[in-house]
């Protein structure tokens, strides 16, 4: 019997937002672990921001450092297990980045090596801090941290897929050794799936760390291309499950839906149940599904300025912890009360290898296209790279019985249009 799904939640304060850390209030955090645990959930992710934690390269303050544990040790008290993000980074269109690496001191994160020494501090420090809490269950890097790696980021910091090799290894290394076994990985956003010219890859996603995470917002050209109740929209978070799973060594490769939301205006409020519904029963249609963890806890608070509009609105519950209706959705989820084993994906789309070529699985790419045709007709497809479509063994591992291609599966253009 396969392990069961775990449901949790992005957990963002209701006072303050992530500035709490500066002001931090353990009744109101425990508070708003309270009215998480009451929706039925059974983690938290968390996110210490960087400058704060780590304000010079050789300072982790100590007091940050307690903060975060008893934060920790809260949420446990309240049947909560918690992952910790460790570089914030980025987070809600705004960066986290220390002084130390920044104008005067400008060093590239992903390449310098006193940068990395410093991560890997940092890190360790945290990963060690928590090791022995029961419910600590390890750490992500940092959450999207590859925006800093390439466009459309104003200020990039640029790396060759190679480097990006040696910061994940180091970085996951220096985890692991502050807290042996745990659940350490890294997770970015879906230009690692998308952007032909990203440094962190799908390969590197597929097989670093203890498990591959996605984050799935449709407001990528998804939604506004097909529409909040379209087919490509509510599957879109299983699609990313289903084509990371092409990179995957393991075949049974454990895949954390680690972000995923209902984003207004494209999602109207009114409609934002539903779509939760829809995304999370079509998510859990995916074989090898770790978690399901929804963005975001609490929404954020219209006292604070300059957030892109939808921020405002993304929680589960709102500023004041009232649970909204797409919290109920996710709660019932949670529940277990419709769920089922999926049965395997028995066909496979091929999908380029080469990741130079990755924007063919992006909104509007064949892949894209194929996977969501496929869909549409009933067929559940999963993805496999093209250079194993006609490899026996890895095909019977993965129970795959057929792989098409999108040419295949896609209309030819009427004759006369061009290309």
């Amino acid at each position: 019997m396969p392990p069961a799904v775990r449901f949790g939640v992005n957990y963002t304060p209701s006072q303050g937002w992530f500035h709490h850390w500066l002001d931090f209030d353990l009744d109101s955090v425990r508070a708003d672990l309270d009215s998480i645990a009451a929706l039925g959930l059974d983690h938290v992710r968390v996110f210490p921001l960087w400058p704060y934690f780590q304000p010079n390269r050789t300072l982790i303050r100590p007091r940050a450092v307690e903060q975060l544990v008893a934060l920790v040790d809260a949420a446990g008290e309240r049947g909560l297990d918690v992952a910790v993000d460790g570089l914030q980074g980025h987070l809600s269109s705004f960066d986290f980045l220390p002084a130390w690496t920044r104008t005067w001191h400008r060093r590239n994160l992903f390449t310098d090596p006193d940068v990395l020494d410093g991560l890997a501090a940092y890190l360790h420090t945290l990963a060690a801090a928590l090791a022995e809490r029961p419910h600590f269950l390890g750490m992500t890097l940092g959450n999207e941290v590859n925006q800093f790696s390439a466009g459309p980021h104003p200020d990039p910091d640029r790396a060759t897929e190679a480097q990006i090799d040696t910061w994940l290894d180091h970085l996951l290394a220096a985890c692991e050794k502050g807290a042996p076994g745990k659940l350490h990985l890294h997770a970015e956003y879906d230009a690692t799936w998308f952007q032909d010219d990203m440094p962190f890859t799908p390969r590197q996603a597929a097989r670093r760390g203890a498990l591959t995470a996605v984050h799935s917002w449709v407001f990528n050209g998804t939604a506004q291309r097909h529409g909040r109740d379209s087919v490509p929209a509510e599957h879109h978070a299983a699609y990313l499950v289903e084509l990371s799973k092409a990179w995957a060594n393991d075949p049974r490769r454990p895949v954390w839906l680690q972000e995923v939301g209902a984003p207004a205006p494209l999602v109207p409020p009114e409609h934002a149940a539903a779509f939760t519904a829809a995304t999370v029963a079509n998510a859990l249609d995916c074989p090898d599904l770790w978690g399901v963890t929804w963005w975001c806890s609490h929404d954020v608070s219209r006292d604070l300025a300059d957030f892109p509009a939808l921020e405002y609105g993304l929680g589960l519950l709102t500023n004041d912890r009232r649970p909204k209706d797409t919290a109920r959705a996710l709660a019932d989820a949670a529940s277990g009360a419709h769920r089922r084993t999926p049965a395997p994906r028995t066909t496979a789309l091929a999908v380029p290898a080469d990741p130079a070529a990755r924007s063919a699985c992006a909104p509007g790419g064949p892949v894209f296209d194929a996977f969501f045709r496929l869909t549409a007709d009933g067929v559940r497809p999963t993805t496999v790279l093209d250079t194993l479509g006609g490899d026996p063994a890895h095909l019977a591992a993965r129970g795959i019985t057929d792989v098409v291609t999108p040419d295949q599966v896609l209309p030819a253009p009427p004759r006369g249009t061009r290309p």
